[in-house]
């Protein structure tokens, strides 16, 4: 069962959309207010999904789903009754899943939230593939920093100094990048 955590301050719009969550199947498990502690209280209560129901998505309220994007990330559901496309851009890079203008049908909701699951899920493997792509090329860049090192203190060729980086880093039991951070760090030490 999916855990929700409203987010809204108005008891007279929040109370169809959570009965409607409870007779889809969702497990309400908070109901907020206001956004102003989204991320602590995300972090407390752990929900699966946050659904925010909100008038007009103001510069706080985005602010907070960025920095609860950031540190807690989580599918995030805003209904809101503002079409304005720069608001629509603006909360979705502030890490919104799905924004819908309006209010939907009961029987639409279960659709909604598992698109904004799947576009969550979608963004968040492409997020670590991006990751794992800039730490193999911070890697490359100190390997190829290392290997520059040699080639100029020992006058190899770049396949002669890459060959010696690696013998060394076997030999001595060690990720290639870690023993080329080691001969950086000694070159910058030998320079002061």
């Amino acid at each position: 069962m999916i855990k929700v955590m409203l987010v809204d301050n108005d008891l007279k719009r929040i109370t169809p959309l959570k009965q409607s969550l409870i007779d889809n199947g969702f497990d309400v498990v908070a109901h907020v207010e206001n956004d102003i502690h989204l991320q602590s209280k995300c972090f407390e209560i752990k929900p699966d999904i946050v659904i925010i129901d909100t008038e007009s998505p103001n510069r706080d309220t985005l602010e907070n789903i960025c920095v609860m994007s950031m540190h807690d990330p989580r599918p995030v559901v805003m209904f809101t009754h503002d079409g304005d496309k720069e608001k629509i851009k603006a909360a979705t890079q502030a890490g919104v899943s799905a924004y819908v203008v309006g209010t939907i049908p009961s029987e639409r909701l279960t659709p909604v939230i598992d698109a904004a699951v799947a576009r969550f899920e979608e963004f968040k493997s492409l997020r670590s593939e991006l990751n794992l792509a800039k730490s193999k090329l911070d890697e490359r860049k100190i390997i190829e920093r290392a290997k520059g090192l040699l080639m100029k203190q020992r006058k190899l060729e770049e396949d002669e100094a890459y060959s010696m980086l690696r013998n060394m880093a076997m030999q001595r039991n060690v990720k290639l990048v870690d023993l080329s951070q080691q001969l950086i760090n000694a070159a910058d030490l030998l320079i002061i």
